[in-house]
């Protein structure tokens, strides 16, 4: 049994900065990769980042050059920084894990809404 965690949004303007952070906890198998998904209003569900256990990441050209994926799998925990926020970035973010153990494990948080105002 997974569970994950999102904490680090709220209410910003454009041009400022949030951390979100995403704890998992459970049974968790190597490789794996971590990610931040996002739902804009109205919109569905679209990839943000995806960072690999080995360190390497994607990003959507969206928010490249402003967002920063790290991870600890020490603690096996997610971060996304957000910066140079803009209002189009209103969305709930989603943390998910994926992970192969015979067949594709694909999990997710209940998201944390950042809201950017103009």
């Amino acid at each position: 049994q997974v569970q994950l965690v999102e904490s680090g949004g709220g209410l910003v303007q454009a041009g400022g900065s949030l951390r979100l952070s995403c704890a998992a906890s459970g049974s968790i198998y190597s490789p794996n990769a971590m990610a931040w998904y996002r739902q804009l209003p109205g919109k569905q569900r679209e990839l943000v980042a995806r960072i690999f256990s080995a360190g390497n990441t994607k990003y959507a050209d969206s928010v490249k050059g402003r967002f920063t994926i790290s991870r600890d799998n020490a603690e096996n925990t997610v971060y996304l920084q957000m910066n140079s926020l803009k209002p189009e970035d209103t969305a709930v973010y989603y943390c998910n894990l994926q992970f192969v153990r015979g067949m594709l494990y694909d999990l997710w948080g209940h998201g944390t809404q950042v809201t950017v105002s103009s």
